[in-house]
């Protein structure tokens, strides 16, 4: 596929910066005139994909997490959310509703709100390496380019 446009962010994990990676991703999608529904499709699961990293790859410290955004010339939205934490061990298992590794008040959904708000998404994912999620979104909008 044909990059339309793309951009590159990289933010601490810290809680304070989901709200700012939700709201750079919708700002770069909105030249595909999105719907309101489709707008906040993105917006939760990139929310979810960078919760994950805070909560789940670096629980006690703060690292780095790294998103991709690429627009394509079919107008759909790819959006990778990578961190350089501890890993998923079975990932398959960590992908089935209401499974966490979290503690407290973590309902194990993220992966499950993710796929239901992506037209796909894929996960991958060493031990002690870290995680990549890669969301694809089809807007259905007009696009402005």
């Amino acid at each position: 596929m044909k990059r339309i446009n793309e951009f590159r962010l990289t933010i601490d994990s810290k809680s304070i910066n989901e709200s700012f990676a939700r709201s750079v991703v919708s700002a770069f999608a909105m030249p595909l005139d999105p719907t309101l529904d489709e707008l906040a499709d993105l917006k939760t699961a990139v929310s979810e994909a960078v919760t994950n990293c805070i909560v789940h790859a670096y629980k006690d410290t703060c690292g780095k997490i790294y998103i991709t955004a690429i627009i394509d010339e079919n107008s759909t939205v790819r959006i990778t959310v990578r961190d350089k934490g501890c890993g998923i061990e079975d990932v398959g298992k960590a992908m089935m509703p209401l499974y966490t590794t979290g503690e407290g008040d973590r309902a194990g959904l993220g992966f499950t709100v993710m796929e239901s708000f992506c037209d796909k998404i894929t996960v991958r994912s060493r031990k002690g390496a870290g995680t990549t999620v890669t969301l694809y979104k089809r807007i259905d909008g007009k696009s402005k380019w």
